[in-house]
């Protein structure tokens, strides 16, 4: 009997495809060979071709050539196995054994999804795969790759795909290649489920060959908190994450309850200028915190300003992300400074001087935290008196604050965490003391014993810890992300050292070191102490004897140490355009200072380290 003209053969269903999937690898494990496709058509009849055709299902194949691949591995066709290659009208069931397609009952709720994923493989395999199979059971799927075309703003699409659709199924790379994008996509999608009572789109993501104990990238971690996530590994997953999104989107989705938190920051208060420490004249090599008397601290506006706003108020939480040597212990402690004038207590602790051993469990830790900052109010350890085991680690840390420390202090308490990098190394530590941290903020605005406590948190690297967007201190308060030095402030540090500079003279200072303040200021102390020429510091700057020499020999150490973040500075220092790398990669070299991120690629922060790194990382590469 004739094909209709519209007949395009069959493919399997994603039961089917499970099926001869599961069969054929039971077949190569039985007989110890690899189930190449030669050897499939050895033992079954059916042409190489047509079984790869048959496997891939992205075209249709002959029934009867179905049923004998089937029949020779010894299982039966079933009608729910396989459909028409093209669904664009009812089917001919007496052509097909007069036996229903399965995919009716999943077409019988047709919807609208927005299927994301990379052009690089195998993402966009797989997310070719999921169209062609939602698609063919009359879904309405929108891609980037189909629906955006030359010249169509980027952003505005994705925007409609996401407000349209009622799902968005996210294929999630691995760390290094989660973009920017990808990530607005997921923000765009939460924040339009908050403002919609029916809570779309709902995000289905998929990991592909991204194991899920793998860390997602902060932002994304955030928003996927709580959402189940599968993972793909290799091409045998393909059939069954399909049958398991088809079969999710032909049922109704149960209703979401959230509870929602009001984050918004209070009204910052106003305070004058001349609570700002008075300068000290002496001139000062660079190193380390700027002590807070001294005129070579340079503001940047308006950062300072707001940080004295914020931490009067109750429930302050200043969060301070920079790469080293950026000021950031610096500003800390001009913030603590202003907090002691108005008659707070304070209490700096940086992590990074902690004894390993400290980290040694939760326990440990959190006994270490509470007494460190009793000992530095000049309070007795009274730890045993609140500590129960009974009501874990954290309970006892609260109830040692609330009962104990905060009521025996008449003014508010600022802990200013320095160097809280160090704890990011024990994720099982982290998580809990991050949480207890964001739980004594909140607590601050329900109850007055709280209210006293005022926290400033500094680090330098992206925050690599699965957290509830709920549990975590680092989405709320007031973030201070450090930038450089400018051209104008470079200038104002120049006259401070009592140099004169033409505005061409800046420019020839920046032009090797950029306005990274530690290296401007270890610049601008050598030639106002000891007659450093602009021309002599250029030509010197990379040498052995140069004024950079210590500081970029223990940077070169630095990337010694660790083999691949060396592999990806090279990388950077020796091409001539900015340079993708992993993520965890590219967030480390730009704690250490030594790049600058353009969005998911790397660049050097400056001349000088493209120079010195360029000369000296190709002989332990």
């Amino acid at each position: 009997m004739l094909k209709s003209k519209r007949d395009r053969g069959r493919i399997l269903t994603a039961s089917g495809l499970k099926k001869l999937n599961e069969a054929l690898q039971e077949w190569s494990d039985r007989n110890n060979i690899r189930g190449t496709l030669t050897e499939i058509e050895a033992e079954s009849g059916v042409g190489a071709d047509t079984v790869s055709k048959i496997k891939q299902g992205r075209e249709g194949a002959d029934l009867s050539k179905i049923r004998q691949l089937f029949a020779a591995f010894e299982m039966t066709l079933a009608a729910s196995d396989h459909r028409s290659a093209k669904l664009e009208e009812p089917e001919n069931l007496d052509e097909l054994d007069n036996s229903p397609a399965a995919e009716d009952t999943a077409s019988s709720r047709i919807v609208k999804v927005f299927v994301s994923y990379r052009s690089a493989e195998p993402d966009r395999e797989l997310g070719k795969q999921l169209e062609i199979a939602l698609s063919a059971i009359g879904h309405t799927v929108f891609t980037a790759e189909n629906n955006i075309r030359l010249g169509d703003n980027w952003f505005d699409r994705i925007n409609l795909f996401l407000q349209e659709c009622d799902y968005l199924l996210i294929l999630l790379p691995p760390t290094g290649n989660q973009s920017e994008l990808l990530t607005y996509q997921v923000q765009q999608a939460k924040e339009l489920q908050d403002s919609r009572p029916d809570r779309k789109p709902i995000i289905l993501p998929i990991r592909v060959g991204f194991p899920l104990n793998a860390p997602l990238n902060h932002d994304l971690r955030g928003y996927l908190y709580r959402i189940k996530q599968r993972e793909w590994k290799t091409s045998a997953d393909t059939p069954i994450i399909i049958e398991e999104v088809l079969n999710l989107l032909a049922e109704q989705p149960a209703p979401v309850i959230e509870e929602t938190e009001d984050l918004t920051q209070k009204q910052l208060l106003e305070i004058s200028s001349d609570e700002i420490p008075l300068p000290a004249a002496e001139p000062e090599l660079p190193g380390g915190q700027v002590d807070v008397a001294s005129q070579f601290y340079v503001e940047r506006p308006p950062i300072e300003e707001r940080c004295y706003q914020t931490i009067v108020q109750p429930s302050a939480l200043i969060r301070i992300k920079a790469p080293r040597q950026m000021g950031k212990t610096s500003l800390m402690a001009r913030i603590l400074h202003h907090g002691a004038r108005q008659g707070y207590c304070t209490v700096p602790l940086t992590f990074q001087l902690v004894d390993k051993a400290v980290f040694a469990n939760l326990d440990k830790f959190l006994k270490w935290f509470c007494a460190y900052v009793g000992r530095e109010l000049h309070l007795p350890n009274q730890l045993d008196d609140y500590w129960d085991e009974i009501f874990g680690s954290k309970v006892n840390c609260k109830d040692y604050f609330e009962k104990y420390i905060l009521p025996q202090i008449d003014s508010p308490l600022i802990l200013g965490l320095d160097e809280i990098d160090r704890v990011f190394q024990y994720p099982d530590i982290a998580e809990d003391f991050l949480g207890l941290l964001r739980a004594w903020h909140e607590e601050s605005k329900r109850r007055d014993i709280w209210k006293k406590l005022r926290l400033i948190v500094v680090h330098s690297t992206e925050v690599y810890i699965p957290m509830n967007i709920n549990q975590s201190p680092f989405n709320v308060g007031l973030p201070v992300d450090l930038p450089e030095f400018n051209h104008q402030q470079v200038q104002e540090l120049a006259a401070r050292h009592n140099l004169n500079w033409s505005e061409a003279e800046v420019e020839e200072l920046m032009a090797v070191v950029g306005g990274h303040p530690y290296l401007v200021r270890v610049a601008l102390y050598h030639i106002s102490r000891s007659g450093l020429t602009l021309d002599e510091l250029k030509e010197t700057a990379i040498a052995d004897a140069g004024i950079y020499s210590d500081h970029l020999r223990r940077q070169l150490w630095n990337l010694e140490e660790y083999p691949e973040l060396a592999q990806g500075m090279r990388e950077i220092v020796t091409g001539d355009c900015p340079v993708p790398l992993k993520a965890m990669q590219a967030f480390k070299l730009d704690s250490l200072g030594l790049v600058r991120l353009q969005g998911n690629e790397c660049v050097p922060r400056c001349e000088l380290y493209r120079q010195y790194f360029r000369s000296h990382l190709s002989a332990i590469v």
